[in-house]
C-alpha cells in the first residue's frame, strides 16, 4: 500500500519521502568520515540535503554520540523537524581535530509516499476471530528488532499460507515505525 506524504493519520501526518544518494563528513585533514555508504546509522535519519562548511565548534551541534557507549554509533532521526546531522562513536568524536569540516548530504526530502505491506489469510470455517501480527520494516541495519521481526513474520506468513486449513483469520502487516502503525490504524 502507498500512502502519500501529507496524509493525516489521526493527529500525525505522513512525512515527506527521504532518499539518500551519499552523505559524509570531510575532516580538516581531508579524511572522509561518517560515511553513509559504510554504515547508514552515520547519518541522522531524515537529514535535509545540502553541503555545509563549519568549524569543529560549529559542527558539534550536528554530531551525535553516546559517551556511555563509546564504540557505538547511535540511531538518531529528525522526521518532523527539518535538520541534519551525523552520528559517530564517541571515541572518534573526542579525537576530531580543530579546523574546518565539510558536511555533504546528497539526496532528496520531498513529497512521495510511505509504503507498507499487508497479507491476509482467511480461516477455513468462516471464523470472525482474527490474529493480528505487526512488524516494523524501517531500520534493517538494527538487526535485533528491525530485521528479526520482518524475517520471522515472513516465515510465519509462508507457514500460515501453506496450512491445509486455518481455525482463525490471520493478518500480518509490515509497516515503517510508529507512523506506519498509526497510518494503518487510521
Amino acid at each position: 500500500h502507498e500512502v502519500p506524504s501529507g496524509t493525516q493519520a489521526f493527529d500525525w501526518t505522513v512525512p515527506d519521502e527521504w532518499n539518500v544518494d551519499e552523505a559524509y563528513l570531510i575532516t580538516p585533514d581531508g579524511e572522509r568520515i561518517c560515511d553513509y555508504q559504510k554504515h547508514n546509522l552515520h547519518l541522522v535519519g531524515y537529514s535535509t540535503p545540502g553541503e555545509h562548511k563549519l568549524s569543529l565548534e560549529e559542527i558539534q551541534s550536528h554530531l551525535h554520540s553516546l559517551p556511555d557507549l563509546p564504540e557505538a554509533i547511535p540511531y538518531v532521526t529528525s522526521y518532523y523537524k527539518r535538520d541534519w546531522g551525523f552520528c559517530l562513536p564517541h571515541r572518534q568524536r573526542e579525537k576530531l581535530p580543530p579546523g574546518e569540516y565539510k558536511a555533504v548530504i546528497r539526496g532528496s526530502l520531498s513529497p512521495g509516499s510511505m509504503t507498507y505491506g499487508e497479507v491476509y489469510f482467511p480461516s477455513a470455517g468462516g471464523s470472525e476471530e482474527e490474529v493480528f501480527i505487526s512488524t516494523y520494516i524501517c531500520h534493517p541495519s538494527m538487526a535485533n528488532n528491525e530485521l528479526s521481526g520482518p524475517v520471522v513474520s515472513t516465515f510465519l506468513a509462508k507457514w500460515l499460507r501453506d496450512l491445509p486449513s486455518r481455525r482463525y483469520n490471520y493478518r500480518l502487516i509490515f509497516v515503517p515505525e510508529t507512523i506506519g502503525s498509526i497510518t494503518y490504524l487510521s
